[in-house]
């Protein structure tokens, strides 16, 4: 690679010392292609494996859940990608997250948040159970987070857009595990995305260094105590890394550093990346968020519950999880649009949310229609009706197409392919109408 600034080089150079030909040798070297299961889908009624999926999948050694794929593969444009089996994600972007110790039950900030490689592992982790927040500052890239975060069957999340100091004045020690996978001079990632290198610059890492402190102050602020820490970068600087963990544990005597780690792409199969964990003093008690706690009923809200009363006996089974959560009853309404909120979800009212828990449907005059999102966090054994369909029914539903179905089967069910849901189809005479949402059809040829 030719065209690495020369200041860069120097830097690196000055860096790496005796390691530098072999680091400088690692960008001429190609680039690992990896995916990370989800262990929240089934394949065939069991947890998603390798062996399940019809790729040549390598183990990555720092995650379970993590594997290699050969480029032929091309996991992106198969149905099981759409049903969520998998995240297609860096490799050494997923050790931060399996050093969070992240446990169901548990309150959890993803406080720098797109595009959602690692806040849909944190989901994954926490089971549905607990309450995490995805937080990414600007909006467009928080709208892409949104929608990973529903592909990924994640229901117990909120998906908001604010800056930290906003959300520490709302969450002060609230959380017992923050990530702050922090915006950064990006340097890990110049062989894989060569166009970051033309914004590079000494001036650009400086800014980076001081808006990555500002962002930890605020981390601070909303870790209670004996909550856990992670912070991670892509880049190889000195100074947004070990320097930024020594100065976090200068400016906060209660904050101890566990550990903190390189991910070299001359000593590993993966793109550059940090990684420190700390810890804060005390006992790990989290306060109530300023506002409180969101509670809402349908009666509350005054919405028709009956026609989403009827969807859910005609639709759902009674034994399923979402069932039992549903009946429990803790909604909140956008215009027509129901959700089902997560536990000790915190008031919404002045927060710039996008996804305010799982989104279950929409309030259409006399009738409810189910959201997309509700299709993809059910199984088979939840719901009254499913339609299994092979992987080209599935790409033609993926693209638009109907389905065929028993003639018997009347009302909405579950489209699934391998035992995984894809979405939402209406049976009658014969045929399931395609309710796959418009904006999502692809060809995936």
């Amino acid at each position: 690679m030719n065209n690495l600034p020369e200041e860069y080089v120097d830097r690196m150079k000055e860096f790496f010392k005796e390691e530098w030909e072999a680091f400088y040798a690692s960008y001429e070297a190609k680039a690992r292609r990896s995916l990370r299961l989800n262990p929240l889908k089934k394949v065939n009624g069991k947890e998603v494996s390798a062996a399940e999926l019809p790729f040549s999948l390598t183990e990555i050694p720092w995650c379970k859940e993590g594997f290699y794929y050969e480029e032929e593969d091309a996991p992106g444009k198969h149905p099981f990608h759409e049903a969520g089996a998998y995240y297609i994600q860096e490799a050494s972007a997923m050790k931060p997250v399996t050093l969070l110790d992240v446990k169901p039950g548990m309150h959890v900030l993803d406080l720098c948040a797109a595009p959602g490689g690692k806040s849909t592992q944190i989901g994954a982790l926490l089971k549905g159970e607990g309450i995490l927040i995805s937080n990414e500052p600007i909006p467009t890239r928080a709208k892409i987070l949104s929608e990973n975060m529903e592909r990924m069957g994640i229901v117990n999340a909120l998906t908001v857009s604010e800056m930290p100091d906003a959300l520490a004045e709302r969450f002060e020690g609230f959380f017992e595990r923050i990530l702050v996978d922090a915006p950064c001079s990006g340097e890990g990632m110049f062989r894989k995305h060569p166009e970051a290198i033309d914004e590079w610059s000494v001036a650009n890492v400086e800014t980076c260094i001081e808006r990555q402190r500002q962002i930890l102050k605020e981390a601070y602020r909303m870790l209670c105590p004996g909550g856990r820490l992670v912070y991670s970068t892509c880049t190889f600087e000195y100074g947004e890394n070990e320097g930024n963990a020594e100065w976090f544990v200068n400016e906060y005597e209660d904050m101890k550093l566990l550990s903190s780690e390189r991910m070299l792409p001359h000593k590993v199969e993966g793109e550059g990346h940090f990684v420190a964990v700390f810890v804060k003093n005390g006992e790990a008690v989290t306060s109530v968020p300023k506002g409180g706690y969101e509670k809402g009923t349908l009666q509350k809200l005054k919405l028709d519950s009956t026609s989403f009363g009827e969807f859910i006996e005609d639709t759902i089974k009674s034994s399923s999880d979402i069932y039992k959560k549903i009946k429990e009853g803790n909604f909140c309404a956008y215009k027509d649009m129901l959700y089902l909120l997560p536990d000790d979800c915190p008031s919404l009212s002045g927060l710039k949310v996008l996804r305010p828990g799982l989104a279950l449907g929409s309030f259409k005059k006399n009738r409810f229609e189910p959201e997309h999102a509700l299709a993809l966090a059910l199984a088979p054994s939840d719901v009254v009706r499913y339609f299994d369909v092979d992987i080209n029914e599935a790409t033609s539903y993926i693209e638009g197409l109907t389905v065929n179905c028993n003639p018997d089967f009347k009302g909405w069910g579950l489209v699934c392919v391998c035992g995984m849901s894809l979405g939402w189809g209406k049976a009658g005479a014969g045929t399931v109408k395609n309710h796959y949402p418009k904006g999502l059809r692809k060809k995936l040829g």
